[in-house]
């Protein structure tokens, strides 16, 4: 064992699948926080590429700050229009000048924001429906000079903490699979149905709701009887997942705030022209959706940090959270399914310290019987966690990769 501060404790209570009330969010891809969510994450893998390319190392930057203004459509069967753009705003510090060669940061910012709305909200013209400003300084010299490394172990550039938790309860699991089978699988079938696809699971006791809000296409929608029967297919799609996963009682809503009163009339109806919300009323901001597991989960310890777009060597607040839920699932992974029913991770990072030596490494755990760990099952989990403490640098390369999200 080394010297980390890591802390092993079983606790002595119910877990989330016990507990009367659940409730678990999903705010989809198409979703305006989701978008700066996306735009974040993918300009600070695009930087990262490129410093990497030219310089052999990912250079300092956090591009942890987008927000997203609303624009203004007219929605209409068969096809309608968009009246005013939709604003974002995309803000960060990043290296500028290395070794005396400057780096085209804004360039590269721009291009990854525009083939991120391409690649997300296909129906929306990023030429057209899109405003875009970019704007980009140089980080504070106390956080460049942090973001040095002690050996190679990078050093914290912040005091922050991360959290994770294992296993999803059956609720999460639903309300994360639904919404994704909404947006690929369904999608691929039924092109009507947009990006902007938000999933609220609520739990009582034996019985389980989930409320979707799916925004349509307008030009893939003939009429009002076409659009009900969209939304009849939404509805059987979830309740088929769903079934995959449980045997409690089901009940599915989907665009509850539909009034289908007169036919013609669309502005009671939640059809879009792009696919997202974002397009008329609805603005976004970056860490305000899905923790770093695509899920918020008011049940269980959450962090308020905004994950996407902070740098993946140094910056604790996105390498903590990522960290947490990975080790919580490989906690899980190495006892039998019937031995633990909880496991939540806390850890605190000190700014300037080696990443891979946080102030401390809580973790607690439920059993599924209700007995505490034993001495062995309490440094099994130790020496996981110890052991990938040892190697939290590859989270950097998973996150560059892509392997990792981040919402």
């Amino acid at each position: 064992m080394t010297d980390r501060n890591i802390r092993v404790s079983s606790l002595n209570h119910s877990s989330v699948e016990d507990e009367s009330i659940e409730i678990v969010e999903r705010k989809g891809l198409g979703h305006p926080d989701s978008i700066c969510d996306g735009i974040a994450e993918a300009v600070s893998r695009s930087l990262c590429q490129f410093y990497l390319q030219e310089f052999g190392k990912i250079l300092h930057h956090n591009t942890d700050e987008a927000q997203l203004v609303a624009g203004n459509s007219i929605k209409k069967f068969g096809g309608g229009e968009i009246l005013k753009p939709i604003e974002i705003i995309v803000v960060g510090r990043a290296t500028t000048i290395y070794d005396g060669i400057s780096i085209p940061v804004i360039d590269i910012a721009t291009k990854a924001t525009k083939n991120y709305l391409r690649e997300t909200i296909p129906e929306l013209n990023v030429k057209t429906g899109v405003k875009l400003s970019v704007k980009f300084g140089e980080g504070s010299g106390a956080l460049q000079n942090v973001f040095g490394s002690l050996g190679n172990v990078p050093l914290s550039n912040d005091t922050s903490f991360g959290v994770g938790h294992a296993p999803f309860s059956e609720t999460e699991t639903i309300v994360l699979n639904v919404e994704r089978e909404l947006n690929t699988n369904f999608h691929t079938k039924q092109p009507a149905i947009g990006p902007d696809v938000k999933v609220m699971g609520l739990r009582e006791n034996d019985k389980l709701q989930l409320t979707i809000a799916a925004p349509l296409v307008d030009r893939y929608v003939d009429d009002m009887h076409h659009y009900q029967d969209i939304l009849h297919q939404i509805d059987e799609c979830a309740h088929d997942l769903a079934r995959k996963y449980t045997e409690k009682d089901l009940t599915i809503f989907v665009n509850t705030a539909d009034i289908y009163d007169d036919p013609s009339n669309v502005n009671n109806l939640y059809l879009t022209v792009t696919g997202t919300s974002a397009e008329h009323g609805d603005d976004g901001s970056v860490g305000r959706g899905n923790r770093a597991n695509g899920l918020i989960t008011p049940n269980r310890p959450m962090s308020m940090e905004a994950t996407s777009g902070k740098n993946p060597v140094n910056h604790v607040g996105k390498i903590y959270n990522l960290f947490s839920n990975d080790v919580a699932n490989k906690i899980v992974d190495s006892f039998p399914p019937t031995r633990i029913k909880d496991v939540s991770i806390r850890v605190l990072s000190q700014i300037s310290a080696p990443i891979d030596q946080p102030h401390v490494a809580d973790i607690k755990v439920v059993t599924d019987d209700g007995n505490p760990l034993s001495e062995a099952e309490q440094s099994q989990i130790f020496d996981i966690v110890d052991a990938n403490l040892d190697s939290i640098h590859t989270i950097t390369d998973r996150v560059v990769s892509g392997e990792l999200y981040t919402f």
